[in-house]
């Protein structure tokens, strides 16, 4: 593994009208992979998770593309919680594709559900899915945490608070995409599961549901050091994951 190249500034624009923030590292040497990375709600291209993930997978040989989903970082609109960022991820894929290397998008927590949405309408172009802390069905965990999430993505009050403190923009109303387990069904391209099994948010048996419901060629991994999304202890697992979806895709 050689060293990471320095992250370029860009900026895109969606087929919905929303410019999006974005950085784009490219590969070390020449490369082998193109790959989209989709951070999940209140993350951005300059998380240093995301950074760190990024930096990982050029070191790796990859052309490596994170977006500011709409309503996060410096991206403009309101985030509709994985629905309309299909098309931030449809914009992703299409400035990598002109790569001509096989193209893989790695999508953690809501971004996995933006990704799913995405490729299972439009799989032009994509060789491959991995998808991080994936719910597999439209709940949220009774805890403490389930709460908290439902009061700042669904009152006033709590969209104020994401937008005062957590520098995310929430959209009023919106629809849901269809459950992710219906999704993946639709996939026809390898797909690579990466969850941790000290996930406080979404079960690991959410994980082993997609995966249960997924065509083959499908992968899953269950990362007993991990907690939710992109954590230092999944960056391993999801550069795997991705040399796994290259092999298989052929």
């Amino acid at each position: 593994m050689t060293s990471p190249l320095p992250a370029a500034r860009c900026e895109l624009e969606t087929s919905d009208g929303i410019r999006l923030a974005a950085r784009r590292w490219d590969a070390a040497g020449d490369a082998r992979a193109a790959v989209v990375l989709v951070h999940g709600f209140a993350g951005s291209s300059d998380e240093p998770r995301v950074v760190a993930l990024a930096e990982a997978l050029s070191a790796s040989g990859h052309t490596v593309l994170a977006c500011d989903a709409r309503g996060h970082g410096a991206s403009g609109g309101g985030t509709t919680l994985g629905d309309l960022e299909r098309h931030d991820v449809a914009v992703a894929v299409k400035e990598l594709a002109s790569e001509r290397v096989p193209l893989v998008v790695v999508g953690e927590s809501m971004g996995a559900i933006a990704v799913l949405w995405h490729v299972t309408n439009d799989p032009e172009h994509v060789d491959g899915v991995v998808l991080v802390s994936c719910t597999s069905r439209w709940r949220l965990p009774l805890n403490l945490r389930g709460v908290l999430a439902a009061l700042v993505t669904q009152t006033p009050v709590g969209r104020w608070i994401a937008r005062q403190h957590m520098h995310v923009r929430i959209a009023k109303g919106g629809t849901r995409p269809p459950p992710p387990i219906e999704m993946v069904r639709g996939l026809r391209v390898p797909v690579a599961l990466v969850h941790g099994r000290r996930d406080p948010f979404i079960r690991p048996s959410d994980a082993e549901e997609l995966f249960a419901a997924a065509s083959e060629p499908r992968r899953l991994v269950l990362v007993d050091s991990m907690g939710h999304s992109f954590e230092p202890s999944a960056v391993e697992p999801i550069v795997d994951a991705i040399e796994w979806v290259l092999a298989a895709r052929s």
